[in-house]
This record gives C-alpha cells, structure tokens and sequence, in this order.
C-alpha cells in the first residue's frame, strides 16, 4: 500500500541542550557533518516518501532554510567545480519531493503536534518520524514498516525490546505474537514503573498511522505533563482499529539525551571509513 505522507514534528524546544539550543534548533545539531533531521528527512525519502510535513515553531527557521534550494553561486571567485559541488549540497531535497511547514503555536505535547498535520493528511494514512531516534541500519525502519502495511485501517509501531528498569522513559506495550517481527498490541501504557510494565517492548519513534488517529487525538484531554500524549490516542483506537508492533533490524541512538547524543556522533564516525582508524587509536590513547 502507497504511503506518500510523513509527518515530522520538531516543535520541541530542545531545553535539555541549552545554550546550544538557544538559537539552533536541536534537530539541527549534527552527527558528524549532517543535521539529525536530515537523517530522518532522507530515511522518508528512501522508503518512497514524497510528501514531508514538518510541525514546527516559531524559533525553528533554521530547518526551513536547511531544506529549501537557494545557494548563491554569484560569487566571483568560485570554479564550475565548487558552484556544482555547492549545488548539490544545497539540493537535499529531490525535486519531485514536497515539503510543507505547519506552525504549532505552543508546545503542547506529541499527540498535540501531530494533530495540527491533520487538514494537510486528510483521510490518508500517514507516517511519524521522531528525529531523536536516530537508527543505524542497512534499510531503513520506514521502509521496514511499509513492507508490513497492507491496511490503511490498521496502523504500526516499531518497538525495541529495553531493560524492564528503562520503561520509565518508554511507551510500553502488552502484546500478542503475530510473527517473530510483528505482534498485535493490546494495551500501551506511558512510561510505567518497572513493576508495572506488561512487557518489555518500548516505543520508539517511528509510527504508521491509519488516519483515524486524528479522531482519537481530538477526543483525549491533557494527560501527563499537562500535554495532549499520543499514547492515550493509541489507547482509544485500539478500542476500534488494530495497531501492530514492529521489532525493527537496527541500532537505535536515544539523540533526545546528551549522553545519547554523544554516542551517536562516536558511533557513526566509527562506521565512517574517513574517521574510523584515527579514532580508534585516539579513544585508545585516552582509555
């Protein structure tokens, strides 16, 4: 089944990074020489996406300008070579992919943010990219989960399986197996005492939705945190609809976190031919 629509929101306010967050929007920091939300941006793009929708704020320009194609190649002094090199720099998005910007007016959680996407899907079902999932794999976890979607009723989430003692900062599910990969979910409980886990699994942030979703976020009221959670929305549509779990193939980087952060950036250039063997021997050095 088709999916064209993915919707990124990033209009958090990426307290936990001040000052670097001051004026640079967290999605916006880079592993190695990429912003994070281009690396969620270019996962959509893989698995066949063509239409980005970013739920974003006022203070988050920065990654409108990243996206739109607009390099100034009138400088005097620049070769062929650099004004091609720099127009494909510039061009990070295909040409036959649209990118629409939504204003979420106050950060009021998840569920809140994706709910302002909601005249743009329509009655579509659609995709969620949490760009503070940063996952390392040889196809992409978007892609993973289309290759599992053939009813626009149902939706999917991908999950990961986590230390019962980390479930305070998950989405937990209760399931029933399917297949080795993919379980039919029971219930969903937002980030239970380790004692109180059914399972663990733990949402990770990557969604494929029925549209029916956008229903069940009108209908829940602020929860934890004062904020409109997506969570409660997933509980009332599994009164009507089914909702799966995918266990994705792939290294998850919590980039939410600063430690996580970090892990990536080290983790990634480990994997990069141009940095791996002088990293080694300096990590080397300093242990």
């Amino acid at each position: 089944m088709k999916v064209n629509k993915v919707v990124f929101p990033v209009a958090g306010l990426g307290s936990r990074f001040l000052p670097a967050t001051k004026s640079i929007p967290k999605e916006m920091l880079p592993i190695i020489d990429k912003p994070l939300i281009q690396y969620a941006v270019d996962e959509a793009i893989d698995a066949g996406f063509s239409e980005l929708i970013f739920i974003t704020g006022n203070t988050k320009k920065a990654i409108q300008d990243h996206f739109k194609f607009n390099p100034d190649l009138n400088i005097s002094n620049l070769t062929e070579d650099k004004k091609n090199f720099l127009s494909e720099m510039h061009r990070v998005i295909p040409s036959h992919v649209s990118c629409k910007y939504i204003i979420q007016d106050e950060p009021l959680g998840l569920g809140h943010a994706i709910l302002q996407a909601k005249e743009a899907i329509g009655e579509d079902p659609f995709a969620v990219v949490l760009a503070d999932d940063l996952i390392d794999s040889k196809q992409g976890v978007l892609k993973q989960m289309l290759d599992h979607y053939n009813d626009e009723n149902s939706s999917i989430i991908s999950v990961q399986k986590i230390m019962k003692s980390e479930s305070i900062n998950y989405g937990i599910i209760e399931f029933k197996e399917v297949n080795k990969d993919l379980m039919k979910i029971i219930n969903i409980v937002e980030k239970p005492s380790p004692e109180n886990a059914p399972s663990n699994y733990g949402v990770v942030g990557r969604y494929i939705f029925s549209s029916m979703i956008f229903s069940m976020l009108d209908k829940v009221s602020a929860g934890v945190g004062n904020e409109i959670q997506l969570t409660d929305a997933i509980k009332l549509l599994l009164k009507t609809n089914p909702i799966y779990s995918y266990k994705f193939s792939g290294t998850r980087h919590d980039c939410g976190t600063k430690i996580g952060f970090i892990k990536a950036n080290i983790a990634f250039a480990l994997n990069n031919p141009n940095y791996s063997d002088e990293l080694k021997i300096y990590i080397k050095n300093l242990l």
